[in-house]
């Protein structure tokens, strides 16, 4: 029979006087700096007809994709999110009258070239109708940091559990048990928060071109922990 979830799991079998277990735990926080940007660009436009409207987002939205492939390989990705045009329906008269139409599209941009993130961000700004959001700055999934992390609180396990038998007086035997927090079906861990994300807007037609931010990278959280069992050989009490 298939135990359920809401049944208590087995009690973790203890070591014995000749073979004593020690279970620690070893934690790991790094403060990194980030490997990609990400900046939101929504593009829009507005027109009392219909085709008008439409032509004016799709040539929009051609100029900020083409602004964003100039920049090459500073840019990883660009990908379109979302596409909408709708109709405003005006407030007073009856029937169904239609005032004007709306139209935005969404855009995502990834960066690796922090230094061109500025220009571009403040260029961007620079078009009609058009607004960008971010940066939100962000680590890779395969980042060498998560693995630099791991292996630290691995570490950290190893050490603690020394002390332990340190103050025994004796010395560790041999490592039973390495498992990441939640691979037991235990109490599922939550990272401590880090820093939010930084954000900001801009939007709008400047007369003249803009000076380029100077935008900061926001240092990044990277934490890690571990459950370790491990046999010591018997301490003299």
């Amino acid at each position: 029979m298939t135990p359920t979830a809401e049944e208590p799991r087995p009690a973790v079998p203890y070591g014995t006087p000749a073979s004593p277990r020690i279970a620690v735990r070893g934690e790991a926080h790094l403060e990194v700096d980030p490997e990609i940007a990400r900046i939101g660009i929504t593009v829009s436009a507005r027109g009392t007809d219909r085709r008008d409207a439409l032509a004016d987002l799709t040539r929009r939205n051609a100029t900020a994709m083409d602004l964003v492939k100039s920049y090459g390989d500073a840019v990883e990705h660009l990908e379109t999110g979302a596409f909408s045009i709708s109709p405003e329906l005006t407030k007073h008269g009856r029937g169904e009258r239609i005032r004007a139409y709306h139209g935005r599209v969404h855009l995502t941009a990834e960066l690796t070239d922090f230094t061109a993130l500025g220009e571009l961000t403040t260029r961007l700004a620079d078009l009609d109708l058009t607004s960008v959001d971010g940066p939100w700055w962000a680590l890779r999934p395969d980042s060498p940091s998560h693995r630099q992390a791991r292996q630290q609180a691995v570490r950290e396990a190893v050490q603690r559990a020394r002390e332990y038998a340190d103050a025994l007086g004796t010395t560790l035997a041999a490592l039973v048990e390495l498992a990441d927090i939640g691979a037991e079906n235990t109490q599922p861990y939550l990272a401590a928060p880090g820093r939010a994300m930084r954000s900001m807007s801009f939007a709008g037609a400047a007369p003249e071109e803009a000076a380029p931010l100077d935008l900061e990278p926001q240092r990044q959280h990277v934490y890690a922990q571990v459950n370790a069992r491990f046999t010591m050989a018997p301490p003299e009490l």
